[in-house]
């Protein structure tokens, strides 16, 4: 019996190792040995077995503590602003991106960072973020970490597409892509199942796979050799991404937290949207699914929903933190859907088939944490996720809300842009209003026609 064959029985996948015993030409061994070597037959053990999946909160369910919106402008916040200037000053701050979705849904061959996305230059979203982060890097005189964790499927494309571009002006060796960890899907029976290349239909773990990702790569200890205390986490497909803000780290460090959350306020009772509640004590997101109805409706004496905090998966994480998570093997829980895979039949032809995909969560990390804290931030000015083509939370909407965003500095700055015109600020000129109101002067007064700001 062969070592592969000998692998597959001990994990109780006869049906797969009866084919490499008889050589069918329907699997690949290569292929079969490297999907293997990512798999840790325990947590695939588990699973099968219903171990380690996640199950909903039941303990008694209340209300965040919450530092709204409108803090932002007070004098107070100035304060923990200049603290986060001064993290960031001193080098404390690393950023991670995760990145490693395809754009298939929105008719994009590639990663979906590489989607065109803001309002006239038809930037990238590879591109809005890494000129904000060069943008900080020049204002606060600093190098910081840009961490890219991309997928299989993606890796490749995504470092060719960064190379393609001088790494949109950013030191190259400050910028590292990390790889995606993958987990098998399975039959309702339990049973892995085979891809159309031969090998094992995987699929990657999650956004919460990020933490484990980060310390096999490598780079959670570059970081922190580097002197880095802080990551700046959030996904790619936001362009509204208010990177690094130090409001919400000076808060963070000032609150001596673990895992800080930035929300929004719901946009109604039914918004499918997970949200910040505490259950027995400690800070978690409750899925939308998860949700009773009773606290669903719950209205608040404005009229307003109790439980609005809405997550938008941007958090700051102590670097110490992600490694007691790790070294401790703090296993987050995985969560299960049933979806449509492809595979093939017994004859090899393809077909798709209903099984089970895992993945893990990031926000699921929350509960371990003993300090958190969360910060709600007003969604048109921070908050304009690409989902779908058209419609809400789409590439359609973030290019409004983009411009939209643009035409209130200008305003605030004195021009007034016609109706219908397009404006868009590179971070390399104006980071936020502020930058753009201390540069009032280089704007024009009246703007009629698409404007790009550099």
């Amino acid at each position: 019996m062969s070592m592969l064959e000998e692998r597959l029985r001990e994990i109780g996948q006869d049906h797969i190792a009866d084919l490499v015993k008889i050589g069918s030409p329907l699997i690949s061994l290569k292929r079969l040995e490297q999907d293997l070597q990512e798999i840790d037959s325990k947590t695939l053990v588990d699973l099968i077995k219903g171990k380690g999946m996640f199950t909903p909160p039941k303990g008694e369910i209340e209300p965040p503590e919450v530092i709204p919106a409108a803090f932002a402008v007070t004098q107070d916040a100035r304060v923990s602003r200049d603290r986060g200037e001064t993290l960031i000053t001193q080098g404390k701050v690393a950023v991670v991106m995760v990145a490693g979705g395809q754009g298939s849904r929105l008719g994009l061959g590639g990663p979906k960072g590489e989607l065109e996305i803001s309002p006239v230059k038809k930037k990238s979203l590879f591109q809005l973020h890494s000129e904000k982060i060069l943008a900080l890097e020049r204002r606060y005189n600093v190098e910081i970490p840009f961490l890219i964790m991309t997928s299989r499927a993606n890796d490749t494309e995504t470092r060719r597409f960064f190379e393609y571009n001088a790494f949109f002006g950013l030191d190259r060796d400050n910028v590292h892509f990390f790889v995606q960890g993958m987990i098998p899907s399975i039959t309702k029976e339990g049973k892995l199942v085979i891809s159309r290349d031969g090998g094992l239909f995987m699929n990657p773990d999650g956004h919460g796979g990020t933490l484990d990702a980060l310390a096999k790569s490598g780079l959670l200890k570059m970081i922190g050799d580097r002197g880095v205390d802080l990551v700046f986490y959030f996904q790619v497909d936001n362009p509204l991404i208010k990177m690094c803000d130090p409001l919400f780290i000076g808060l963070h460090a000032e609150k001596g937290a673990q895992m800080s959350s930035k929300v929004v306020e719901k946009r109604g009772f039914d918004e499918k949207v997970g949200v910040i509640a505490k259950v027995d004590g400690r800070t978690r997101v409750i899925e939308y699914s998860d949700l009773g109805e009773e606290y669903m409706y719950l209205e608040d004496i404005d009229g307003r929903p109790v439980y609005r905090a809405g997550s938008i998966a941007i958090h700051v994480l102590d670097r110490k933190f992600i490694e007691d998570i790790v070294l401790k093997q703090t296993n987050l829980p995985y969560h299960k859907a049933i979806k449509s895979i492809p595979t093939i039949d017994q004859d090899g032809r393809p077909v798709e088939i209903m099984g089970i995909k895992f993945e893990k969560f990031i926000f699921d990390a929350l509960p371990f944490a003993e300090r958190s804290l969360t910060l709600e931030v007003k969604r048109e000015e921070e908050f304009a996720p690409v989902k779908n083509k058209t419609g809400e939370d789409s590439v359609e909407s973030a290019i409004i809300l983009q411009n939209r965003l643009f035409r209130s500095w200008l305003e605030r700055a004195g021009s007034m842009v016609e109706d219908d015109v397009k404006v868009e600020i590179s971070p390399l000129f104006a980071l936020d209003v502020e930058d753009l109101l201390s540069r009032a002067s280089e704007v024009p007064s009246r703007i009629s026609q698409d404007l790009y700001i550099e």
